[in-house]
């Protein structure tokens, strides 16, 4: 449903929306009627179906904390009314070694765990901290972005993105509690299992242990993201909700 006219529209800051779950909670942001700005390491992808994309869309390389910094300062620039009404750290990294092998910590180069935690844990500090002002301003909502690979060794995410997923989820229980009293809600998703372009291959034989038999999807995951930027969670903070088909329990 659309934001109504006579209230201000809303704006939603996503990383990570050029696939997968980004994509999909761009288009479903867009078709409530919020504007979105998106943040990526990519030039805009010409196909993108939402209103204002390109004009709505900042390239940011969150591995880098000056550039980072940049994208902050062009976000609040663009902030009519110096608002924001959510902040979706929705982007990772998760490197891979030869053939896509899985890295555990014994054979992950220390460079790659710096760049891993700076895109997946220190640049959503980085926002949160940066924009708290617009967010307290419209008494906004952060959700992060973790993953099942966050509470258990997964099969094919690597040992620093499964750490840092895990350090995220600690991070939205600090936050929660920093930012309550400013009137910002603070929760993380926890994906499992999603059916999007990088799916490990042999993700099949997880299926088969999860107990609703199937992957998820982006739509899927993207609900539970709307759900926890609008007033049907007002009550939630500090919550971590498991989108994995029961695969967890």
């Amino acid at each position: 449903m659309a934001t109504p006219s006579n209230e201000p529209r809303r704006t939603m800051l996503l990383t990570g929306a050029s696939r997968g779950i980004g994509h999909a909670t761009v288009k479903r942001f867009s078709a409530a009627g919020w504007r979105v700005i998106t943040c990526s390491r990519h030039a805009f992808p010409e196909n993108c179906p939402w209103e204002m994309g390109p004009e709505d869309h900042i390239q940011v390389d969150l591995a880098d904390p000056a550039n980072t910094l940049e994208a902050i300062a062009e976000i609040r620039s663009r902030l009519e009314g110096g608002r924001l009404d959510a902040l979706v750290n929705n982007a990772g990294i998760s490197p891979k070694g030869e053939g896509g092998a899985r890295l555990g910590t014994i054979e992950t180069a220390l460079s790659d765990w710096q760049k891993v935690f700076q895109v997946n844990f220190f640049a959503p500090v980085m926002l949160a901290r940066g924009l708290v002002e617009e967010l307290e301003r419209a008494k906004g909502s952060v959700v992060n972005v973790t993953s099942i690979a966050g509470s258990r060794v997964h099969p094919f995410a690597g040992a620093a993105y499964a750490t840092s997923k895990s350090a995220l989820a600690g991070l939205t229980r600090e936050m929660a509690a920093d930012f309550g009293p400013r009137g910002v809600r603070v929760n993380a998703i926890s994906p499992g299992e999603i059916d999007t372009s990088i799916l490990s291959p042999g993700t099949e034989k997880l299926v088969e242990m999860i107990p609703m038999r199937r992957l998820g999807t982006p739509e899927e995951v993207a609900k539970a993201i709307y759900f926890l930027c609008t007033e049907q969670s007002s009550y939630v903070t500090g919550s971590e909700i498991h989108i994995n088909g029961g695969q967890h329990v």
